[in-house]
């Protein structure tokens, strides 16, 4: 086999790969420097910053109306990190369970996950005609984050599984040996070791939390969501104000990653953790 034609191979699979990936995030981006008096299409009109400025308010009132950001994003972000709260600590304290044997270990792994492999669309139909039978109010901060939290507990609670699959328990065993109580050996020799998979946890919970739209849709009664309030403005007309929007989400989305993987290299970087003065190899 020539090994160098199948590197260029794969390196040019790769390489069309990663343009089908960003390709739409490449269209969007150029659309949303569209001029005023166009549209979501090519060629641009008097390209700039209009949209942009017409997002933030910065322009004159238009023919197109300006998209629900703000209380809708207040929304969002605050269910998101609600969320991304109770998710994570419920996978890191589901993992630390499944450390040890027990009875119904498996019927309850199945459990745990079923919360990601059931449609959202199912799942969010189902939970609002269970709120109108029981005479609860859909809110997005009750029946919503119930939702969100069963979709993204799941995930938080595999990559916890995974870091703790590799954890070294001669750590733990070494504190306990000094007298050391569980508690306190988790506090400040367990955990400080599996904090960046706690980071890794907690940013998939927020993400898929903020963008989640099929669960949120029959539970989050009159007050929407982001996705929720963007998807009923373009739904009829598509103008390039939502485009510029998605920049910038995406803008912020990138600054979440290099905040992630700053506190990634900082937490990763240690060697050894301080436990009462001594030094245990991590």
């Amino acid at each position: 086999m020539d090994l160098p034609f199948l590197r260029r191979g794969l390196g040019l699979y790769a390489c069309l790969f990663l343009l089908f990936l960003y390709g739409p995030m490449i269209v969007l981006t150029i659309l949303s420097f569209q001029g005023p008096t166009g549209g979501p299409q090519f060629p641009l009109t008097d390209p700039g910053l209009y949209w942009y400025q017409h997002l933030l308010g910065l322009t004159e009132t238009s023919r197109v109306s300006q998209l629900p950001v703000g209380g809708s994003l207040v929304r969002s972000l605050t269910l998101a990190f609600m969320t991304t709260v109770v998710a994570t600590v419920l996978g890191v304290m589901s993992a630390e369970a499944f450390r040890t044997r027990f009875k119904g270990a498996g019927p309850a792994f199945y459990l745990i996950i079923l919360g990601m492999m059931v449609p959202g669309v199912l799942v969010g139909l189902g939970m609002a005609l269970f709120s109108n039978l029981l005479g609860i109010e859909r809110t997005w901060w009750g029946t919503a984050f119930v939702l969100h939290v069963v979709y993204t507990y799941p995930f938080a609670f595999l990559v916890m599984l995974a870091i703790f699959n590799r954890f070294d328990r001669s750590v733990e065993e070494a504190s306990m040996s000094l007298g050391v109580t569980p508690a306190e050996t988790f506090r400040r020799v367990t955990f400080p070791i599996i904090f960046p998979g706690v980071l890794s946890a907690m940013l998939f919970s927020f993400t898929l939390s903020y963008d989640e739209f099929a669960r949120t849709l029959f539970t989050a009664g009159r007050d929407l969501t982001l996705p929720l309030a963007i998807y009923g403005t373009f739904s009829v007309e598509v103008y390039p104000n939502i485009f510029a929007f998605g920049v910038l989400t995406t803008l912020f989305s990138f600054t979440l990653l290099v905040i992630y993987g700053l506190l990634m290299k900082r937490f990763t970087s240690r060697n050894t953790v301080r436990f009462k003065g001594q030094e245990v190899e991590a």
